[in-house]
């Protein structure tokens, strides 16, 4: 059995039975998982954590979940990587990446699946189903594969064509929506109201979104039980910013950790950053934007949990930021040549976000950055390759060859 005991409503407070509901029938605030803190510090500790499995599950007690087996297809416990060339770049010698591309759909998006999926499957749904940009579609199809469930996921019908294909190659329901994401997400939530399906960024979406703490779990323990001074995160719905806070403040509390000073850094594409637009105005309210930017996976216009990632920024003492596509494009090259890591998009947004505030001195040269790169980059070619170098192209002879180096010289 878990150790959660209830939902708990953001907004107002009020406790609701451990069910598939996310949002509060009083004031319409968005339902979160509280746990029994007390009888978790009776049975964790470092030893024990540290004798789990390689991977997420290593934290099972910090997750919502009863059943002995849950639906894993190993997602968790990826590199954390002492980013030396990138740091030399930006004048930073204590910068780290956590690389979420190498988790088994390529993005962060597996941990929260594999915890949602395995809820679904608690609650006797026989049907998964999402609203995704892409990273998400990929890894509900994957996960419903692995344990036998029918999956439909909906995605803007102009998503890059890697994650079409890597969605399709699972072999769900793949429902192309001509529209933007927040179009895509209004006509789920019409949908799941209709069919008993298990849609887990909806219905599931308290589970689910406690399965990016992971992320903070494991960036303390592979810091040797610490949390960095700050953390540099891509922000869509605003989700994985304030779980990424939210686990290393239980750790924290647990006593696992020392006190929690990590200042919390949301970044955003300038074409769709309502929360950093908010963020500049000195506002908790995000008014909502109409994407229009190459950062696909980014592009929420409506961000569900917009206030609560501000809300973050002002308790972490952290900031928000936003750079240009071309920017975008920079940072994903930079983080390949220096670092050997193809990131998607979101991954350029963290890179050209992080010179950004290691150029305004937000950042200081010593101290302990974790730069969070969520998504792998085969996902998101078309970006990229206009600027790109083209190839030496040479007829199969030295000759050729070596013509072709002084064309280039």
């Amino acid at each position: 059995m878990s150790y959660a005991k209830a939902l708990r409503c953001r907004e107002c407070g009020r406790e609701y039975p451990l069910e598939p509901i996310h949002v509060c029938e009083f004031c319409f605030g968005p339902l979160e998982v509280e746990y029994d803190y007390d009888a978790i510090s009776q049975v964790i500790s470092r030893e024990k954590i540290a004798q789990g499995p390689i991977g997420m599950w290593r934290y099972r007690d910090l997750l919502p979940v009863d059943s002995e087996e849950v639906v894993d297809i190993s997602a968790g416990f990826t590199p954390l990587i002492k980013a030396d060339n990138l740091g030399r770049e930006f004048g930073l010698r204590e910068l780290y990446v956590k690389n979420d591309c190498v988790n088994p759909t390529y993005s962060f998006k597996d941990r929260v699946v594999s915890v949602a999926i395995t809820k679904a499957k608690e609650f006797g749904f026989d049907t998964v189903a999402c609203a995704s940009t892409g990273n998400l579609a990929c890894s509900v199809a994957a996960h419903a594969a692995k344990c036998g469930l029918k999956a439909y996921v909906f995605v803007p019908s102009d998503l890059e064509q890697g994650k079409m294909i890597g969605t399709a190659i699972y072999g769900p329901t793949l429902v192309a929506v001509n529209g933007n994401y927040d179009e895509v997400n209004r006509l789920c939530s019409e949908i799941s109201d209709k069919y008993r399906w298990a849609f887990v960024n909806i219905n599931i979406r308290p589970y689910y979104s406690e399965g990016s703490k992971t992320l903070g779990y494991e960036v303390a323990e592979q810091l040797g039980w610490r949390a960095p001074e700050h953390a540099v995160v891509p922000v869509a719905s605003g989700s994985l910013l304030s779980k990424i806070w939210k686990g290393l403040n239980e750790l924290a509390l647990l006593g696992l950790i020392g006190p929690v000073k990590t200042r919390m850094y949301a970044t955003q594409a300038e074409g769709s950053a309502p929360i950093v637009a908010a963020f500049r105005a000195g506002s908790t309210h995000v008014h909502p934007v109409r994407p229009n930017t190459i950062v696909k996976s980014l592009a929420i216009g409506n961000p569900a949990e917009g206030y609560f990632a501000l809300k973050t920024i002002q308790e972490s003492q952290g900031a928000a930021c936003a750079v240009s596509d071309a920017e975008v494009v920079d940072g994903m090259k930079l983080l390949a040549e220096t670092e050997g890591i193809f990131a998607e998009t979101a991954g350029g947004v963290v890179v050209a976000s992080l010179k950004r505030l290691a150029a305004e001195g937000a950042i200081k040269p010593d101290e302990l950055t974790v730069a969070f790169i969520t998504g792998c980059g085969l996902k998101t070619q078309e970006a990229i390759a206009g600027s790109l170098k083209p190839p030496l192209t040479i007829d199969a002879n030295l000759a050729s060859f070596e013509e072709a180096l002084k064309e280039q010289a």
